[in-house]
């Protein structure tokens, strides 16, 4: 009997399934196992692509906003209904333990459901213009509109949400996008594809181009698409940005965020397994992963202990096993650099508590005291399930520690003093400082990103919204107030 080979997944081409002028192999990063294939555009596929969402701007921004609403609140009940599903297609392609990604899937559906409601609310203002005598019968009237097509670069790490937060803030505010998921984690993103097409949106409104450099870098520096939205690593974001320098381009790279704990906390045991699961949860490769510990000097003693036995009890193994919270890193190469640097840690006088080893592409969750500032573990973004911790003697030294960073994404502070959070939020040099947990906490609702080398702009629905209009400005004049 004939072999019948199922046909690769479609790319989506100005709102059109197509089949692509290659193929991508997605493989499972637990066991290399083959997954999918995948179509990848041609070059005339691509312009197709470009062109129509040109087309598609106008009509798009004209839309109204219960229409454009109405297409949010589909998807966003179209991921609902398909949950199950579509998280064991991120387990799949990304290899993240299903109980992490039946939660991405969950805060897509929300990504989508508030930006429906912002495309209902999202309008400008009224400023009285009268405040001088220059301006007496005159208003001004303040409206944002589109800046212009969107380019939305995804990573792998969150392949629905991450996308989810470039697609669903572009279509509220009524500009067409085109997004270039991750070649490793591509099918996430191409469900979404499935799900808008299922809406009345205008032909052209979205795309879905899994590409590969090349492609990617000619739609970077293509002036038809004014704003590039990427999230992915530093290195590569901000070549993108010297690539655009005349665009408009939000990065949300990396960070080695800080969780630390202060002497007045008064629940260890609850710090140290927020702390151990935050840092082992995704195998850490979230932005906001807990990398680096600060410790207070009078709870160390008692606070170590309980956190290597958190860490000693997180459980890898295949992501699928409901018993697993840390899946394989996105590839082999990727465990054998995280191993580097830990063995690099130790050479130069770290201490290994748990962990340092790898098997395949699973990195052993792995804690580190005595760490040199100056190692990669904790200088740089590990991206994996290591934990790195420094003992302090008091806030000042700890909020110093944290600000000695090349990065400034996410911080977290165990504290109970009012006064320490307010000047944490005051003087930690980071987009944000989460008070009485890990900093890995993020609504999907407010604002998120970083400073330094963890980027430019902010994400989050409504402030995505804000940045990808601009301001227009309309003077009534002649006119009683």
């Amino acid at each position: 009997m004939d072999t019948i080979t199922p046909e690769p997944r479609a790319a989506w081409i100005a709102g059109r399934a197509e089949q692509g002028a290659d193929t991508l192999v997605v493989t499972h990063p637990f066991d290399g196992s083959e997954v999918a294939t995948v179509a990848v555009p041609g070059q005339e596929q691509v312009e197709r692509a470009v062109e129509g969402a040109v087309s598609a701007a106008t009509r798009l921004r004209r839309l109204p906003a219960h229409r454009r609403a109405e297409a949010l609140e589909h998807v966003s009940r179209g991921l609902a209904a398909r949950a199950e599903e579509i998280a064991e297609i991120i387990t799949a392609e990304n290899g993240k333990p299903l109980r992490w990604a039946e939660a991405e899937v969950t805060r897509a559906v929300s990504v989508f459901r508030i930006a429906a409601e912002e495309a209902r609310r999202f309008a400008g203002e009224l400023q009285r213009l009268d405040t001088d005598p220059a301006g007496e019968g005159r208003m001004a009237l303040v409206r944002r509109v589109p800046r212009g097509p969107v380019l939305g670069i995804a990573p792998f790490n969150f392949p629905l949400n991450l996308v989810a937060h470039k697609v669903a803030p572009a279509l509220a505010v009524g500009a067409p996008i085109i997004v270039k998921p991750a070649p490793r984690t591509p099918l996430s993103a191409l469900v979404l594809g499935e799900l808008l097409a299922e809406t009345d949106l205008p032909e052209g409104a979205f795309s879905v181009l899994p590409v590969e450099l090349e492609a990617t870098t000619a739609l970077v520096t293509d002036p038809r698409l004014p704003v590039v939205s990427f999230t992915g690593s530093g290195p590569v974001g901000w070549s993108l940005m010297d690539r655009a320098p005349r665009k408009h381009v939000v990065l949300e790279l990396g960070g080695n965020a800080a969780a630390v704990v202060l002497g007045d906390w008064p629940d260890l045991d609850g710090a140290a397994q927020r702390i151990a699961t935050f840092g082992n949860y995704q195998a850490g490769q979230s932005c906001i992963a807990v990398q680096r510990v600060i410790v207070e000097r009078s709870i160390s003693e008692e606070f170590l202990p309980k956190l290597l036995d958190a860490v000693r009890a997180q459980r890898t193994g295949d992501p699928y096993d409901a018993e697993v919270s840390v899946g394989p890193v996105v590839d082999e190469a990727t465990a054998e650099r995280i191993v580097s640097w830990v063995d690099e840690a130790v050479t130069a006088g770290a201490t290994v508590l748990a962990g340092g080893g790898r098997d395949g592409a699973t990195v052993e969750p792995t804690l580190l005291t005595g760490v040199p500032s100056s190692a990669k573990v904790w200088a740089e973004e590990v991206f994996g399930p290591v934990l790195a911790v420094s003992v302090v003697d008091d806030a000042d030294q700890a909020f110093a520690a944290v600000n000695a960073s090349a990065f400034g994404l996410q911080a977290g502070v165990f504290t109970t003093d009012v006064r320490l959070a307010f000047r944490a939020s005051a003087e930690l040099e980071v987009g944000g400082v989460v008070i009485g947990d890990v900093p890995s906490y993020r609504a999907d609702q407010m604002p998120y990103g970083g400073v330094k080398r963890s980027g430019a702009g902010r994400e989050g629905v409504l402030p995505a919204m804000r940045d990808l209009t601009e301001e227009r400005v309309t003077v009534l004049a002649g006119i009683e107030l």
